[in-house]
């Protein structure tokens, strides 16, 4: 594995994780239960679970919205695979 300038191995990608995945995670980090989250966004709990579990999609202005309650930038959440050195944004 080839390292950086500073001598750090990049890590390895192991799981591939959707959107509403890394909504769960980031929320299960930080302590908040889906009608805390709820609270402090405005989104309905229902939608909330919805998301977490891939049925609905999380769009761009819930994740600004989240992201904001969740103190994370919101591509955190939309793009949680995106791989910066393989990737074009292009």
């Amino acid at each position: 594995m080839a390292r950086n300038r500073k001598g750090f191995r990049k890590a390895r990608k192991t799981v591939d994780v959707s959107p509403g995945e890394s909504v769960r995670i980031i929320r299960q980090l930080q302590g908040l239960s889906q009608t805390e989250l709820a609270e402090l966004t405005g989104i309905p709990q229902p939608t909330i679970s919805a998301i977490e579990n891939d049925r609905i999609r999380l769009g761009v202005e819930r994740a600004k919205v989240l992201a904001r309650a969740l103190r994370c930038h919101p591509a955190v959440l939309v793009f949680p695979g995106w791989d910066v050195d393989r990737e074009s944004a292009a």
